[in-house]
This record gives C-alpha cells, structure tokens and sequence, in this order.
C-alpha cells in the first residue's frame, strides 16, 4: 500500500515537472531587433499582438507566434525617364533605406501584411512603392527646382513615400539621392549659364581692382615726384644762402654787400623757377601716365564686356535652342498620344464589328440547330427548308435579270404542220430537267411527274425536222 501512494505521488511530481516545463516553453521573449507577433484566438478586436520587447506568454492549440525582422533595408532605385511638370524626362538614382516600424500602429499593419514574407519580397514590395511616389513627385516639380531645391524634393519624397509604405507597416528611415539628370540636356544648361555668369562676374570685380590699383599706383607716383621736387627746391634756396653768407663775410664793403644781394635775389629768382618748371613738368608728366593708366583700364573694360555681351548670346542661343527641342519632343508626343487613341478607337471598332458577326453567326448556328431537330434530325431536310424559303427570292433575281429587256417579237421555226408555237412552249418544259440539277444541287427536288414529262417530251422532239420560222407576236 505504501510502495503505491508512493508511486502515484511520484507520478504526480512528474507530470506537474512536465507541465512546467511545458508552459516555459510556451513563454516566448523577444529580442530588441525582432518583433513578436501573436496570433490566433488574441482576445480582442485585433488580428495579433505585437511585442517590440519584453516577453508574452504563447497559449498552446489557440495561438501561435512568429517573429518580424527590424534590421533595416537597403533599396536601390533608379528611376529613369520620369516625366517633370514641364514634360521634361528625368532619370534620378537614388538609394532608400525602410524598416519594418516598431510603432503600435504601425507594426499591426506590418503583422496583417508582411508576416511570412521573405526579406527580398518585402524590399521588392516597398521598392515598388516608391517608384510610384517618386514619379508622383516628380510630375508636380519643374526641373529648376528638381535641380536647385534638393531640400524641398527630399522632403516631397519623405512624405509621399513615408504615407504609403506606412500602409504595410514599414517606415522611411533614410533617403539619398545621388543625381538628376535630363535627357534633353536642360540641367547641363543650367548650370553652364551659371558658370558663364560667376566668370563674368569674376571678370568685372578682376578689371574693377586693377583700375583701382593703376589710379593709386599712378597718385602715388606723383606725389613721390612732388615731394622729390620739393626738397630739390629747398636744397637749392639753402646752398644759394650759404653761398651769399659766405660771399658776405668776404666783401669788406658795402657795394660787395649790395652786389652779394643783389646776386642771392637773383639766384633766389632762378631757384623759384626752375622749381616751378619742375612742378608743373612732374605735374604733367603724373597726368600723363593717369591717363594713359585710365585708357588700359577703360580698354580692358570694353574688352570684359564684349566677352560679357558674346556669352550671354551664346547662353541665350544655347538655352532657346534646347527650348525649341523640348517644345519639339512634346509636340512628337503628343501625336504619337493622338495616333494612339485613334488606333485604340479603331481596334474598339473592329472588336465590336467582330463581336457582332461572332453573335449573328452564333444566332444562325443556334436557329439552324433549332430548325435541324424540327427536322428530326436530318440536315438535308433542314437544308431544303431553307432553300425553298429563299426560293422566291432567287426566282426574283432571275426575272429581274431580263425584266427590262425590250423583245419585240419572238421567232418560232415550224415544219407547216401548224405546232410550232406548241413546241415552243414544249420546249419550255425541257428546261425542267435542269432546273431539277439545280435544285438537286441545294437538296431539293421537282415533282417526279413533272420531271419524267419533261424527258418525254425531250425524247418525241430529238429525231424532228427543222421547222420554218413562224412569228408570235
């Protein structure tokens, strides 16, 4: 009795172990890269739970759970011949960067869309995705701002591709593009105009200083000259009154002293001219090389301008030319645009002109049918109910082929027994015969009797002599 209770205790033990170990099993933690997602019977209006984190307890048979990858991916687009706002095709290659969000909302919608899916399906469905957005964008945006305003297209991309891919629960992490470029070479004219403008612009402020370091060169040279005259003039006056001192001590008498006087007035008058023949001399010769500094400067100016002036005409030649080529493409599509629509429009014609013979041929078919098993199943006989219901409308064509002819009489070859007119109308019923072929032809037949009188009546004639004409009118 002991070793029993014993026995069930352990039992017990065991199952409790192994139904712990079960339930530990069953609790499921989720790494910080990954999300879980819960499904089956979840206990609410949601169709799983998701777990970015943590841990949760998975009930066995009622629930299941499987994991969604949030390590990002890397999606090349190369968008080529979008068509801008000015129907000008752009190519712009650029490089994506998505994940699976970990936001609330966000990753239901990730769980009810992309759980099972493959990584290489999932980053084909968003590459999709955003070639649509990026055209979108790209037809509302000239091409200037496609070129200049890079921040505004990034942020047009941002939202109109981030709106979309939030619909499968992925999120827009990063966008790179890497150039624009246009087939028709607008964007290279672009910027070949502004280069030609900041050269121009360049040349200009270049001849600006130059001038002004020719006219500070030349002002500084004559007052370098002026100053030099100056102390010439000075040295002179000072060594004309040495000179007069020292003659002084040496005349002992006052006609010495008047004479020394009268020859340092002299001297002094000589001094003060030549230092006004050299002022006004350096004066002239400072003018001179001003102007002749002024004259390079106004020549190397007209010489910036004309430069100036032949490449804005070249630009403008250049940009109006690239206009009428892109004024050119649009118009080469726009009609191959119309000759389209006219040849869809001819298509749908044809189609529906086919669709109704298909429909009247399936009519006749079906009447046909119909009018076979009236027939008892026998083609032939439905055959010749048809012909004998046109029968009339062939006797119709026939006499309307001879209607309007004009016969004024009718001649009628006799022996001189008098049957001439009689044979005639005899041999109207040797036609018989013939007319039975035809019939024969389409499944129909004369009246026996009618036909065999006929051949009778061809057979009494065949041996007859040729009768004399006789005249019906």
């Amino acid at each position: 009795m002991t070793n029993g209770i014993l026995i069930l205790i352990g039992f017990i033990v065991l199952v409790a172990i192994l139904l712990l170990l079960f339930f530990v099993s069953r609790y499921k933690r989720c790494p910080s890269d990954k999300i879980l997602v819960v499904y089956g019977k979840t206990g609410g209006e949601q169709s799983a739970k998701c777990y970015a984190g943590g841990a949760a307890f998975v009930w066995p048979v009622i629930q299941d759970y499987k994991y969604l990858d949030l390590t990002p991916l890397s999606i090349d687009v190369n968008l080529q011949d979008a068509l801008s706002k000015q129907n000008i095709r752009v190519s712009v290659p650029a490089q994506f960067t998505v994940g699976v969000s970990n936001k609330p909302e966000l990753m239901i919608a990730a769980a009810e869309r992309l759980l099972g899916l493959e990584r290489p399906d999932i980053s084909s469905l968003a590459h999709d995705i955003i070639m649509g957005q990026m055209r979108l964008v790209i037809a509302n945006m000239d091409i200037e701002e496609l070129n200049t305003d890079r921040d505004k297209f990034v942020e047009s991309v941002y939202r109109n591709v981030g709106d979309e891919l939030h619909k499968i629960g992925l999120e827009l992490i990063n966008v790179n593009v890497t150039d624009i470029q246009d087939e028709s070479g607008y964007i290279q004219a672009l910027g070949k105009e502004a280069a030609a403008k900041a050269i121009n612009d360049a040349k200009v402020k270049v001849a600006q200083e130059v001038r002004t370091g020719s006219i500070g060169e030349a002002e500084a040279q004559q007052d370098q000259r002026i100053k030099v005259s100056d102390a010439n003039s000075r040295a002179e006056i000072g060594e004309a009154v040495a000179e007069a001192s020292a003659q002084e001590g040496k005349n002992n008498s006052a006609i010495k002293i008047a004479n020394s006087n009268a020859t340092r007035d002299i001297e002094m008058a000589e001094a003060k001219r030549r230092s006004t023949a050299a002022e006004k001399v350096a004066s002239a010769k400072a003018l001179e090389e001003a102007y002749l500094a002024e004259k390079s400067a106004e020549e190397a100016r007209a010489s910036m301008e004309n430069a100036k002036l032949e490449a804005d005409q070249i630009v403008f030649a250049s940009i109006e030319k690239q206009k009428a080529v892109i004024a050119a493409q649009a118009e080469a599509e726009r009609q191959r645009e119309i000759a389209k629509g006219e040849a869809d429009a001819i298509l749908s014609k044809l189609m529906a002109q086919a669709k109704g013979r298909e429909e009247l041929l399936k009519k006749q078919a079906e009447g046909f049918n119909k009018l076979v098993q009236a027939a008892g199943g026998d083609p032939q006989s439905a055959i010749g109910f048809l012909m004998v219901d046109k029968l009339a409308e062939l006797a119709e064509i026939q006499t309307g082929a001879i209607k309007d002819l004009d016969i004024d009489k009718v001649v009628v070859y006799d022996s001189g027994n008098g049957q001439g007119v009689g044979n005639f109308v005899k041999g109207l019923y040797g036609m018989m015969p013939q007319l039975n072929d035809f019939l024969n032809q389409s499944g129909m037949n004369l009246p026996e009797s009618l036909v065999k009188k006929s051949e009778q009546e061809k057979k009494t004639h065949s041996n007859g002599t040729v009768e004399p004409p006789q005249e019906v009118e």
